[in-house]
């Protein structure tokens, strides 16, 4: 009796159990058929991130390395425990490799392995295995052709009061936006003639940035570094199609690119005294909407002693280069002319800085878009007077050339454009000019170099917490390209320009982060840049071509965000979002930079 009791009730107690089990099997179907297009999210999410993690280890080039260069790969704070291993496009093992030496990060005490893979000379497709990550690397002839190109025609895609056409642009075309025939005049811009209020017409130019206004300096820089590297390499750009509008003319695509700008620009000068407005703008930034869905007025806005010195130093570089151009005939007479005009009012008005406070507190409406802001115009000057001997060969402007010759060489930025007048100096070969500049370019130059051997990611750029800021990767790693180029042109062939292929190496996937920072191009590149044209177009991926600010250890945009900075390191402050424009915003004169370092070294190894 005693056994058949507790048989029977172990099968009750067992009953009870299996269907309290049965039970919660079929709460956990309810749940997961309620929740499996999440489930489903969650698992391809843990997929991709595990497959990410497995690919953090590799560094290279994500567009490839040029066949007769060195091909310097980085392994990111992994102890190697062998070789890398090298297979060609059909599976053959090429080679193994051990690294060659290992960098520690200054700042974050990461390792990083450096393996020299040189020896891969003949053209083609290679994957590179290590630890059971698998990385490709190409290595070919014409690695920067594509995105040199791409690089360029990133200004016709930022261009201004015109239709964006679908055979140039394809899926990026848009309809005419801004078409600035009806500009009020400020009232900080008002003179005899152009009172408050009054209208004038200014279209064309490029939208400046990620916004949607159009700045003189900033414009003005953008055209005197690129037309800097045109002068180094012309027969390169004589035959560098970016399909254009302009393509099908004798002039080459970037002058017609730079002339789109150029013509807006003269609309900027006030016809009676020659002063130069600072800038075209809306009182405030614009939502993230397409260009024809903005309706605030624009204006120009104050006068200032820095853009008119930038004007008239591009205007003169401009007429110069394009005297008795087919396509723009009337343009050199029409430029030297207002060149000359804007030089005499900017030696007049030298104190005529640019001040937003100040002239918020004067004037209405206020005005909150970028300022550009400048107190000091002895770099200015000296470009302009450069230039304005170089067209017309007036003694006078090579007495205050001279007088305001830098002390040291200066990376060329918008702030800071001296270098553009020691560039234009150099090739005169004048011995006054000449010899002061060619020692602070060499010294310059060799402080860059001397750089490398030390480096985390084997490049001249990103070794110093200094490298790391707004625009870092325009400004402290391709504008230190460009010199390098020229230190390798004017100093000493092949000595440096391998060097500045470096910077580029790094700027396109060597570096801690493991990103191609220019958008549409490596196999890690950003997908949100602070940009109005690619947020509000409504296609998912950005315009190709585009160069981010980058790593940006200041974070000004963090309480401006909900997405916050995974790093504080000055390498690794770099946040792929819309909104940080600290890090992720683009802008002319970064492409500017982008295009003269690719396309300049693409002229030297690309066949």
């Amino acid at each position: 009796m005693n056994f058949l009791f507790l048989c029977k009730t172990f099968w009750k107690i067992s009953f009870k159990v299996w269907r309290i089990i049965v039970i919660l099997y079929k709460i956990l179907i309810i749940i997961f058929n309620n929740m499996r297009k999440n489930v489903i999210y969650l698992a391809m999410t843990l997929c991709v991130m595990t497959a990410h993690t497995h690919a953090q280890g590799l560094r290279l080039n994500q567009l490839g390395y040029f066949s007769n260069q060195e091909k310097v790969i980085v392994l990111d704070n992994v102890q190697p425990k062998g070789s890398v291993v090298v297979y060609d496009e059909k599976g053959k093992k090429v080679k193994s490799v051990r690294a060659k030496s290992s960098v520690q990060s200054p700042w974050s005490g990461k390792t990083r392995y450096l393996f020299n893979l040189s020896a891969l000379t003949q053209p083609g497709d290679y994957r590179i295995k290590y630890n059971g990550e698998t990385v490709n690397m190409h290595v070919g002839d014409q690695v920067l052709r594509g995105i040199s190109i791409a690089s360029l025609k990133a200004l016709y895609m930022m261009r201004s009061g015109v239709a964006i056409d679908e055979r140039y642009a394809g899926r990026y075309a848009r309809e005419l936006g801004h078409p600035d025939t009806e500009v009020y005049i400020h009232p900080s811009a008002e003179s005899e003639g152009r009172p408050a209020g009054s209208v004038i017409s200014s279209p064309l130019g490029w939208y400046d940035a990620g916004d949607y206004n159009k700045y003189i300096t900033n414009s003005a820089f953008t055209i005197g570094l690129l037309l800097s590297v045109y002068e180094q390499i012309p027969e390169y750009f004589e035959k560098l199609n970016t399909n254009i509008p302009e393509s099908g003319n004798t002039t080459p695509d970037i002058l017609d690119e730079m002339m789109f700008n150029l013509k807006w620009m003269l609309t900027m000068q006030d016809p009676a005294d020659g002063g130069v407005y600072h800038k075209l703008t809306t009182p405030s930034f614009e939502g993230f909407v397409m260009p024809r869905d903005c309706h605030q007025k624009r204006y120009v806005v104050a006068k200032s002693v820095t853009a008119t010195y930038d004007f008239a130093a591009v205007m003169a570089q401009a007429a110069r280069l394009l005297k008795d151009n087919a396509d723009y005939p009337e343009f050199s007479t029409q430029a030297t002319a207002a060149a000359q005009k804007a030089y005499e009012w900017a030696v007049a008005h030298p104190e005529a800085f640019y001040s937003q406070r100040i002239m918020n507190s004067q004037y209405e409406p206020m005005v909150f878009t970028g300022e550009y802001g400048d107190e000091n115009s002895d770099d200015e000057r000296f470009w302009a007077a450069t230039e304005l001997y170089l067209l017309t060969q007036a003694p006078q402007y090579k007495i205050d050339a001279a007088k305001y010759i830098p002390s040291a060489w200066e990376t060329p930025v918008w702030g800071q454009v001296s270098a553009l007048g020691s560039l234009a100096w150099l090739d005169t070969r004048d011995n006054f000019m000449y010899e002061p500049l060619i020692r602070q370019l060499k010294e310059y130059s060799d402080t860059l170099v001397a750089r490398v051997n030390g480096s985390c990611f084997y490049a001249p750029f990103g070794n110093v917490k200094s490298d790391f800021g707004w625009g870092s990767l325009a400004e402290h790693c391709c504008a230190p390209g460009i010199i390098l180029l020229y230190a390798d042109k004017h100093i000493k062939k092949d000595a440096y320009a391998k060097y500045a292929l470096e910077n580029a190496n790094y700027l396109l996937g060597r570096n801690p982060l493991g990103y191609c920072y220019v958008t549409g191009w490596g196999t890690k590149s950003p997908l949100h840049p602070h940009q109005r044209l690619s947020a509000a177009d409504g296609i998912e991926a950005p315009m190709p071509g585009l160069l981010v600010g980058g790593p940006n250890p200041g974070q000004q945009d963090k309480n401006d965000m909900k997405d916050q900075y995974q790093s504080s390191l000055p390498d690794e402050s770099y946040l792929d979002v819309e909104g940080s424009y600290a890090s992720n915003e683009i802008a002319i004169n970064w492409n500017a930079s982008l295009a003269g370092l690719l396309c300049w070294l693409d002229a030297i190894y690309g066949r």
